[in-house]
């Protein structure tokens, strides 16, 4: 993994904890939370406080993350905000870690000028031994403090200031100005910096979890549904509509289809579609070369055609669904119908622009593992459990590309292939068309012959009713 790490693929920006005041005040919150501490004098964290080289040392990658529920988290300052979040077992952890600190940012700012904050993601359930503790998940609350626990202080200083404020007598209560005053040495002055965090609670409705192998949860919908990347056994007792698995490619096909979750990457108005097939093409052909044992050093555009052909009966049927579409996409042959049966059919499409965006992208990432760059960029951890399966060549050739291509200008890159993302503010609510139960099978719509033929969604082939399992 180090050709990963060296060109800052792999725990890159984190931040680096080396003033022994910081690595002080770091044990303290780590003591308070697991009853740890570590003995190392240097090391980096993601934006939950979490050091891989005290995983390491700890053998526990999960100190922070018990049970995989409930996240720990301990902030030494607000710049950890733009940090990864590493093991990550719920994919909205992220996006609820830095919107609440983004929302308490001048608090935290405070507060971890003269201590760690150590908090915790609540939800309803302790541990998920079971599908349905997961289903249960419907909320999330921050909660967090001080090792000194200067926010509860401020709590109990802010009620006594209220009584002194609206208590008739108060003025002459030597006791309740006693208290104040030795509460306010701990907590400064609240009145100019509050210590009381705020939007401290978020829903989870969609989202995607590693438990279980991996589950895709998409509750927000007209019908919830569950998508598993493994074939699950006893799914009668979930309290879900509907749970599909990877094999039951035309039910996700419907499924995503009908609810206006994904569209075609050949509708991306403005994009240089030919040269987006081109790049999953080439992911393949440098795959299928690798599995053979060829080698090859940063092959460029003839070097890869050569590939292609060297290797033209080995490439399989991604590549061939892909090419004809890419021949059209350049105005060199017919449009293809690949349907959701065809193995090239998922490579065809990216999410819509709703608010699970991310979570659908990751969903096809997972559908479409041959091209290597969406899954770096959508779904890493997939990404890392594949490298490790790889041949040396095509290490090497994958990290040089992701080095070189994208990480030089990752906005660009993602705008290119996903379209336009906005920043971290709430995102606007899912238009009503995607709540609309759709009319005849329980995902489909009725096919008409005023179809489009550039609709690639529409047509993903002989639809079955999605199996209640």
């Amino acid at each position: 993994m180090m050709r990963l790490v060296r060109r800052g693929l792999m725990y890159g920006n984190l931040f680096e904890v080396r003033s022994a005041t910081l690595v002080e005040r770091y044990n303290r919150a780590l003591e308070h939370l697991t009853g740890r501490r570590t003995a190392l004098t240097d090391f980096h964290l993601d934006i939950s406080g979490y050091s891989p080289e005290i995983g390491d040392e700890l053998g526990d990658d999960l100190y922070l993350n018990p049970n995989g529920c409930n996240r720990q988290f301990i902030l030494l300052s607000t710049d950890q905000k733009t940090a990864p979040l590493l093991n990550a077992k719920f994919s909205t952890s992220r996006s609820i870690l830095r919107r609440w600190m983004d929302e308490n940012e001048a608090q935290l700012f405070a507060l971890t000028a003269k201590d760690a904050v150590a908090g915790e993601l609540v939800n309803s359930v302790f541990a998920v031994d079971t599908p349905n503790d997961l289903l249960a998940i419907r909320r999330i609350e921050v909660e967090a403090d001080t090792t000194q626990s200067t926010v509860e202080d401020g709590k109990i200083l802010r009620g006594k200031i209220e009584r002194f404020i609206t208590e008739e007598d108060a003025w002459w209560d030597d006791v309740l100005i006693a208290e104040m005053i030795e509460i306010g040495k701990r907590t400064g002055d609240i009145t100019r910096n509050p210590v009381v965090f705020t939007h401290n609670s978020f829903e989870q409705k969609n989202f995607y979890t590693s438990h279980f192998g991996g589950l895709y949860v998409f509750r927000d919908l007209s019908e919830a549904a569950v998508i598993s990347t493994r074939e699950m056994d006893d799914v009668d007792d979930w309290d879900v509509e509907y749970v599909m698995d990877f094999s039951q490619r035309n039910d996700i096909a419907t499924f995503l289809a009908a609810n206006n979750l994904v569209e075609p990457i050949t509708s991306a108005r403005g994009r240089d579609v030919a040269a987006i097939l081109q790049q999953k093409l080439d992911f393949i052909v440098v795959d299928t070369a690798a599995e053979l044992g060829e080698s090859f050093d940063k092959p460029d555009r003839r070097a890869l055609r050569q590939l292609a052909r060297r290797n033209l009966k080995h490439l399989p049927k991604e590549y061939e669904g892909l090419y004809r579409l890419w021949q059209w996409s350049r105005g060199q042959g017919e449009w293809p119908r690949i349907t959701s049966e065809h193995p090239a059919y998922f490579y065809t499409l990216r999410s819509g622009n709703h608010a699970d965006k991310d979570l659908v992208n990751m969903l096809l990432a997972e559908l479409a593992p041959l091209d290597v760059r969406q899954l770096f960029i959508c779904h890493k951890e997939a990404f890392y459990t594949a490298y490790r399966g790889w041949s040396d060549a095509k290490k090497e050739y994958v990290a040089d590309y992701l080095a070189s291509e994208y990480m030089v200008d990752k906005a660009g890159a993602r705008e290119e292939l996903f379209g336009f993302e906005p920043g971290m503010e709430e995102p606007a609510l899912r238009p009503e068309q995607n709540k609309r139960k759709p009319v005849g099978q329980p995902w489909g719509r009725s096919r008409t012959e005023d179809d489009d033929d550039d609709d690639l969604v529409r047509r993903v082939g002989p639809w079955g009713a999605i199996k209640q399992r």
